[in-house]
């Protein structure tokens, strides 16, 4: 049995990884500030820990105290399109409190960290995007997760750290926040249908991307603990067939008519400064992890409908902005 560390517990991919790790009989030990996630999905089993992963101090005790086997980092702030406008939050969340971890790691000899980073980190460039791809990231998002890719490398060469850094996508199933604003769109869309509003598209809704099932990510993560083939490598992860924005507004509107009778319209809205056609090549995930992606974008937004209309609602909430300047209008506060 080993001790792992999860951060971002309370949300979608860390509390069912939580579970996951549980089941196979590990102890697992959960962090996170609840910023995004909320702390009915975490497990009963899992020692958790409310934390705020930039306070280093508080970091360095865990991680003293506990002596995590294995540290899975997945918690971040993942506002892509929100993140020029709140630079120093980004980078706070999602440079400093990856090292606060990485510190840690070193420090206290932890067997492998496996870095959850992200595909925004390719940038504008011709899909599907592969590992070997030189990142170009376009927001500070992408700028961040790829900053902590290069401090982990340079960790592993330095220090002996082992890691592994995974690049899932779009990832969408029951326990999402669909009440950010700001990021997660097709639990915004739910969301929305639900309260009968209409679903906001930004642009023409021809930007593309693959949708993935979370489920299909557990077996995979589960593996990279103990897979040397993984170690210190840069895997992709997540759905191969891409979809345009319209095509997922389209599956929305069809479950909310199944499930409620109702047809949300849709409303287009100014673009946003964003990549427009976005997916990866798994073969590197199928070759050194026996990743199969089985995901039904149809079955797979019902699935997360039929979890949405049994949760309490929560607050749809702003973000303090730290620049206002070219704000897009639909995120603009009025006053």
């Amino acid at each position: 049995m080993a001790h792992v560390l999860v951060t971002g517990a309370a949300g979608l991919l860390g509390s069912h990884l939580t579970d996951f790790l549980i089941l196979q009989g590990h102890k697992v030990t959960g962090l996170d500030n609840l910023s995004g996630g909320y702390l009915e999905n975490v497990n009963s089993q899992c020692n958790f820990i409310r934390l705020d992963l930039t306070n280093a101090s508080a970091v360095d005790a865990i991680m003293k105290v506990f002596q995590f086997d294995y540290v899975y980092h997945f918690a971040a702030y993942a506002a892509v399109g929100l993140s020029p406008f709140i630079r120093n939050f980004n980078y706070q969340n999602n440079v400093l409190a990856s090292v606060n971890l990485i510190n840690g790691c070193i420090k206290y000899d932890v067997r492998k960290f496996i870095f959850a980073s992200s595909m925004d980190v390719y940038g504008e460039q011709s899909p599907p995007f592969e590992e070997d791809m030189v990142p170009r990231p376009t927001d500070p998002y992408g700028i961040a997760k790829y900053a902590v890719e290069m401090d982990l490398q340079n960790a592993g060469e330095q220090f002996g750290l082992n890691y592994t850094i995974i690049r899932p996508h779009n990832v969408i199933g029951p326990r999402q926040n669909i009440w950010d604003r700001y990021r997660n769109v097709a639990g915004i869309w739910i969301r929305k249908a639900m309260t009968g509003d209409p679903l906001t598209i930004y642009g023409d809704g021809t930007q593309r991307r693959a949708f993935s099932d979370v489920k299909y990510y557990m077996d995979p993560f589960y593996q990279l603990m103990r897979n040397e083939l993984t170690d210190c490598e840069t895997i992709n992860i997540g759905a191969d067939q891409d979809y345009s924005i319209n095509e997922l507004a389209e599956i929305v509107q069809n479950v909310a008519h199944q499930k409620m009778g109702i047809r949300p319209r849709l409303e287009y809205l100014e673009p946003r400064n964003e990549v427009h056609k976005m997916w990866c090549n798994h073969d590197k995930a199928v070759r050194l992890l026996d990743f199969v992606d089985s995901t039904d974008l149809y079955k797979l937004v019902e699935e997360t409908w039929e979890w949405a209309k049994d949760i309490k609602p929560k607050p749809v909430k702003d973000m303090d902005y730290e620049i206002e300047k070219n704000m897009y209008s639909y995120w603009r506060k009025s006053g």
